[in-house]
């Protein structure tokens, strides 16, 4: 199955040990969202937002690593799954159960974000707007 990444799961190293079938296939644009960090983990997350874009990865991920990814995702509490298409085939993404307010992640968090934004290749601007808040 497809997956996209958007967070902390963007870094290689890091998805390779909570998924070791996974696979980076791309860096990928998802259009009318916008990046955001929130709850008492400061952590990553997407809202709805248009003429937006989130940059990510796609990844191809198996059945057991998507229960690894329920796992540390801490599905169905705080996130749940949220599916979109790219090109007609359905991706999988996980978005916050709860909307809370801005939260600036902790340094740690964020430079395994940053470190994963160097692995897929994506823009460093888009991160630096979501920091910002806006």
């Amino acid at each position: 199955m497809l997956y996209f990444a958007y967070g902390s799961n963007l870094h290689h190293f890091q998805m390779k040990r909570r998924c070791r079938e996974s696979f980076f296939l791309k860096k990928i644009n998802l259009k009318d969202f916008r990046l955001t960090f929130r709850s008492k983990y400061r952590a990553a997350d997407i809202e709805p937002k248009k003429k937006s874009i989130v940059p990510g990865g796609l990844f191809e991920i198996s059945k057991s690593d998507e229960k690894k990814l329920d796992v540390y995702e801490d599905f169905p509490i705080l996130y749940k799954k949220y599916y979109f298409h790219y090109y007609g085939k359905k991706v999988m993404t996980y978005t916050m159960v709860k909307k809370t307010q801005f939260r600036y992640p902790t340094e740690k968090y964020l430079n395994i974000v940053k470190r994963g934004y160097r692995d897929c290749k994506l823009e460093e601007a888009f991160l630096k707007k979501a920091l910002a808040n806006k």
